[in-house]
């Protein structure tokens, strides 16, 4: 008796439509994605239960390592750059436009006012190297007096909150280990010039 032999049929699998849907999936992405900036100032934040997000757009950040010291940044390079020039405007700095140029572009910045031209030249990698090592780095946010004389915080607060209007919103990441009384006085130093409202930037943990 002869054995049954089966047709072999053609296997062949046409991929071109999932690799059209992988393109266009991986187009979506890279177009809607948002990019974060690199933070040269690294704060490990302390846990909490609170799931409200913070905003996007127009926020400016202050960031209070665990040494104490303050460092900030503006949400984009525009308002960055709109902030540094009201402080020029009132000749509270001085920078040429290729400083203002990179000063804007920096992903944070946190020097007394005085030492922020200096520090706009040197090249990235060696800016970034001086926020995190240098004892002279740190915006001052202590004051004396009514009107709190040195306090450098309130100085760039209010530039950007004038050049960025109302709307603007103010988030403070602070180390969990940074000391109390620095968060103070960065909180001292908003409320001198009525920003009594701004989030504390936390991460999530589950409740029990």
């Amino acid at each position: 008796m002869g054995r049954f032999q089966v047709k072999k049929q053609d296997t062949f699998i046409d991929m071109t439509p999932m690799s059209d849907v992988m393109v266009l999936l991986l187009t979506f992405f890279m177009l809607t994605a948002t990019f974060t900036k690199e933070e040269p100032i690294l704060v490990n934040v302390p846990g909490s239960v609170s799931e409200i997000k913070i905003p996007e757009s127009n926020i400016m950040t202050i960031f209070v390592n665990p040494a104490g010291k303050v460092f900030m940044v503006m949400d984009s390079p525009d308002r960055q750059k709109m902030m540094a020039e009201e402080l020029i405007a009132h000749n509270k700095l001085s920078l040429t436009a290729e400083e203002l140029k990179a000063f804007s572009e920096a992903p944070t910045f946190g020097t007394p006012l005085a030492d922020t031209k200096a520090w706009v030249k040197l090249d990235a990698q060696k800016r970034n190297k001086y926020l995190q090592e240098s004892k002279a780095a740190g915006i001052p946010c202590k004051g004396t007096g009514e009107e709190r004389e040195g306090d450098e915080l309130k100085e760039w607060v209010l530039a950007a909150r004038n050049t960025c209007g109302q709307d603007m919103r103010i988030a403070i990441k602070a180390d969990k280990t940074t000391p109390y009384e620095t968060i103070k006085e960065v909180m001292n130093s908003l409320r001198s010039i009525d920003e009594s409202r701004y989030n504390l930037i936390t991460t999530l943990k589950s409740g029990e």
